[in-house]
């Protein structure tokens, strides 16, 4: 059987066509058309009226809290449990991360959670939807709503995600998408910003481009800014991806399924929550073990290692990690849900290249794992 790997794209003959039209005809008077179809038509497809595209999901999200003129001393709520990439921006305009718990079912954003977490000094509220999990944004919005705070959706695990018929991407003032190589749609690394407001668009095209107007005189700069430009033959990759976006859902659709057929046996699993009234896009499959295995998550990527078999770790609490030095004593009593999924969960591989009879192998391997605790 060929190495299994956690994940990975699937790149195909339209693919490599349309890179190769970007190397051979995108430059000159071409230098970003790809960059501008793949802009207008991803937020087109998400209901939004701009998008711009960005190295990463990260720059994405430091844009947007300068744009909105997040600084120094304020707060904005984040979940403990996400990639650290959801929380950095906030540190980088200078203002203070609140960790907050998280909903058991969805392991994202847990609005009664947030309510608590909110001060006089709260101006916004990141909801990142995990693994293709989408929070309860109902709740979340109309929170934000009562409270005049900002909300920004970081949809980079979430794309082909619905909630209640609403795209992944559709919520709050802005959104963001990670197209790093690990995700459905890769570039390689790469990220979009989408919005509606065409002021806050204006403002992140100037800081998106060292305080040049788009369009404006040449080398004429109105502030210091970021460096934070696509290029076309990295969007030309996008683009085609984007073109068979509901060809990679689906199939990474097919791996969550064929996931939880294999393993419906053992009870006491927990998989991607599936709301009533939402599609989940399953960026990746998450298992978390129930209490009643006795298995936590370093046992279990030791013990599959030793198989043979790769597993990767569900986000350990952020305010755990010794990038946030002090936090833990705090947090680890105000978030104990996240505490403990994260101390219990796992990723399953979700490579776009995963074979039948490697899910067997990982099933396989799951089942002796558990069966050893006993």
């Amino acid at each position: 059987m060929e190495k299994i790997y956690m994940a990975g794209p699937w790149i195909t003959e339209h693919e490599v066509k349309t890179v190769l039209d970007a190397m051979q005809n995108g430059w000159y008077e071409h230098p970003y058309d790809y960059v501008e179809k793949f802009q207008k038509e991803f937020a087109a497809y998400h209901g939004r009226k701009f998008g711009i595209m960005t190295p990463n999901a990260t720059s994405a999200i430091h844009l947007l809290l300068t744009a909105l003129g997040i600084k120094a001393g304020d707060e904005v709520i984040v979940p403990d449990c996400t990639w650290i990439a959801s929380a950095a921006p906030i540190s980088y305009v200078g203002a203070v991360p609140v960790f907050c718990d998280i909903d058991r079912a969805n392991w994202c954003l847990d609005p009664e959670a947030v309510e608590r977490a909110i001060t006089p000094k709260t101006k916004a509220i990141i909801a990142v939807d995990l693994f293709g999990n989408m929070p309860d944004m109902d709740a979340i919005k109309a929170l934000a709503d009562r409270r005049g705070l900002i909300l920004i959706e970081d949809s980079a695990e979430a794309l082909g995600s619905t909630y209640h018929g609403v795209r992944a991407g559709k919520f709050g003032v802005g959104s963001v998408f990670s197209f790093h190589r690990t995700k459905t749609l890769v570039t390689g690394e790469g990220g979009m910003l989408l919005l509606d407001d065409e002021k806050l668009f204006d403002r992140c095209m100037i800081l998106r481009d060292h305080g040049r107007k788009p369009g404006g005189a040449m080398y004429y700069n109105y502030e210091v800014t970021y460096k934070y430009m696509p290029f076309n033959l990295q969007a030309a990759l996008g683009y085609a991806q984007f073109q068979r976006l509901d060809e990679l859902v689906g199939r990474k659709r097919w791996i969550f399924d064929k996931y939880k057929e294999k393993l419906a046996d053992i009870p006491d699993l927990q998989f991607n929550a599936e709301p009533d009234k939402g599609f989940n896009s399953v960026w990746i499959t998450g298992l978390v073990f129930g209490k009643s295995h006795n298995m936590n998550k370093p046992d279990a990527i030791a013990g599959l290692d030793k198989m043979g078999l790769p597993l990767r770790p569900f986000f350990y609490p952020l305010s755990s990690l010794p990038a946030y030095p002090g936090f833990e004593e705090r947090y680890r009593k105000l978030n104990p849900v996240a505490y403990d999924v994260s101390s219990r969960g796992v990723n399953l591989p979700g490579a776009l290249n995963l074979t039948e009879d490697q899910i067997d192998a990982m099933c396989d391997g799951i089942r002796a794992l558990l069966k050893r605790s006993r």
